[in-house]
């Protein structure tokens, strides 16, 4: 019997790349997605990853016809996935002011929600058919509230959580389960350029480990780390004047024109 399969997208770097790294020490063979194919396969070389136990796709998630055709080729040379993780997205700053934001704003949709889509659509119908299967969308703790110089990268991580949750219940008794996870704050080369307070942070390897306990299980809606769910909480309970006062302060995401994102 083969191992179970995971097809994950923006296995290049950060989250990504750990959680592969995690699912492969687990047991699992894996079906790695990103824009530069060659990095993964350098890392799986420095990793002295088995070549029989994992597979790369060279796509690019904002073009919906790359990221499907590479869903396609997964499930023609490994099989059906047991499991797709959409974790690729980029995240900027973003002054509603500027015309040109309004354009990377636009350009963030395309990745962190029609490219999610994109990723699940080669995979429902067969799911369904077969019965199991788990789609899971990598949403943020920034879809709990508006931050300030966010708007782009909170909408889209919202939209994430929304769409997710929707999706879960197209798919109610298919089988085929959908669980949204939204990070907190994990070292990695995306957050390496915020410049403001990122408490709780852990590193993308023990983001990894704890992701892969969490996904273990059937919650379909879970915060890492478990610290920032409480946070999320609170925050989303305190009145509009009271969040405002306290987080117009804080500091923001670069923009893209600024060098902001991945």
């Amino acid at each position: 019997m083969n191992a179970p399969l995971v097809f994950i997208t923006g296995a290049s770097s950060g989250i990504g790349q750990a959680m592969a790294l995690e699912f492969y020490r687990q047991g699992w063979r894996l079906a790695l997605v990103a824009r530069r194919a060659d990095a993964i396969e350098s890392w799986a070389q420095e990793q002295k990853l088995d070549t029989g136990r994992y597979a790369v796709y060279a796509a690019d998630v904002a073009q919906v016809a790359s990221i499907v055709a590479a869903g396609q080729s997964c499930i023609a040379s490994q099989g059906l996935p047991d499991m797709v993780i959409a974790n690729a997205g980029v995240g900027y700053g973003m002054d509603g002011s500027q015309l040109e934001d309004i354009d990377s704003f636009a350009a963030m949709l395309q990745v962190n929600n029609i490219g999610m889509a994109a990723t699940f659509q080669p995979f429902i119908a067969a799911m369904k058919q077969r019965g199991t299967g788990k789609l899971v969308g990598i949403a943020s703790v920034a879809a709990i509230r508006g931050l300030k110089g966010h708007g782009a990268y909170c909408a889209s991580k919202s939209a994430v959580v929304a769409y997710c949750e929707s999706l879960r219940l197209d798919l109610y008794n298919s089988g085929v389960q959908v669980t949204t996870l939204l990070p907190g704050y994990v070292a990695t080369p995306l957050t390496s350029k915020n410049s403001y307070g990122m408490p709780f942070m852990l590193s993308a390897a023990e983001f990894a480990a704890r992701s892969y306990r969490f996904l273990a299980g059937k919650s379909s809606y879970g915060v890492i780390p478990w610290q920032m769910g409480v946070v999320a909480k609170v925050l989303r309970l305190l009145p509009n004047p009271v969040y405002d006062a306290i987080f117009a302060k804080r500091g923001t995401k670069k923009r893209q024109s600024e060098g902001g994102g991945q």
